[in-house]
């Protein structure tokens, strides 16, 4: 038994002729009666009085068609409830941002999300893509705002934009002289870098080439969990590192410098399990954070995208 063959009797109940009813469910008059004849074998009564013309059912084959219509009605309901759950993001919803966004996306949206959904709260928590993409899968987030592909089967990346990574030197380094910065140029022995586990770092280092040794041309160690204290430190004449262009401030544009094409970008996506059903949630962040991105925040013609991963 299956909804089609359920269909096809409520359909032959309702025009009480084969041919007629077979167009209605648009299939041929031999599949309709094939389909219905499978049916009462299976479940071992005749529905239908076919002696009689117009059509009538049966008295066992009247109680069951009515069934039959109040399990397809019940299914349309639920299908409706469905259309009306993926359309509605009133409730609570647990959102997870990686930290080298947090600071430059949450602004983005936050005020104006809120302004315009009074009934939806968003739990929010910084944490690193690993822990996100756990907690994804474990159902302890329900999105999550980071750097992508994550190259998980089970998660949905619905892409935001794309972010370039800038060099960020101190006052007097050559490299800000020039137009734009050769990454083949960069040494891995002058570059700041975030904690390992922050997904920032992995592109950074991928940006570079391989050429020296982290920390060799440095008499310290320090790993930091944040893009400003990194920013800090080379204001102060410390070495250089890489920036994602939000973080950049327009009193900063002296410590930057973009890359030549192709530029290297960071892919930033709104992440979330495939059995999450939210869509209208997701459209509303997307199209706030997009709209409120910064005017040189702004794809480059041609980009390498950095992964982390």
């Amino acid at each position: 038994m299956n909804l089609q063959q359920l269909e096809y009797i409520v359909a032959l109940d309702e025009y009480r002729h084969f041919v007629t009813a077979a167009e209605k469910c648009f299939v041929t008059q031999p599949t309709l009666t094939m389909q219905l004849k499978r049916l009462e074998d299976e479940i071992g009564i005749q529905l239908f009085d076919r002696t009689r013309k117009p059509l009538i059912p049966t008295g066992e084959g009247e109680a069951f068609i009515a069934r039959a219509r109040r399990i397809l009605r019940d299914l349309n309901d639920l299908e409706n409830f469905l259309v009306e759950e993926k359309k509605s993001i009133e409730g609570v919803f647990r959102i997870g941002v990686i930290p080298t966004l947090a600071p430059y996306v949450l602004p983005l949206f936050l005020d104006r999300f809120s302004r315009e959904n009074p009934k939806t709260y968003l739990k929010i928590e910084e944490l690193k893509s690993e822990s996100i993409i756990k907690a994804l899968h474990n159902d302890h987030l329900d999105l999550g705002i980071m750097a992508t592909p994550a190259g998980e089967k089970d998660l949905k990346e619905t892409l935001l934009f794309n972010e370039p990574f800038l060099f960020y030197g101190s006052y007097n380094h050559p490299f800000l002289k020039e137009e734009r910065v050769d990454p083949d140029k960069l040494d891995r022995s002058s570059l700041l870098l975030l904690a390992e586990g922050h997904c920032f770092r992995d592109q950074a280092l991928n940006i570079c080439n391989e050429k020296g040794d982290e920390f060799v041309s440095m008499n310290f160690h320090y790993e930091s969990g944040s893009v400003e204290t990194l920013k800090r430190l080379v204001q102060s004449g410390l070495c250089y590192t890489l920036v994602p262009q939000l973080s950049v401030s327009d009193f900063e544009s002296k410590n930057v410098k973009r890359f030549i094409s192709p530029e290297p970008v960071r892919e930033v996506s709104l992440v979330s399990h495939i059995s999450f059903n939210k869509t209208a949630l997701i459209d509303s962040i997307k199209a706030i954070i997009q709209e409120e991105l910064p005017g040189d925040i702004s794809t480059p013609h041609e980009v390498k995208k950095i992964k982390w991963r």
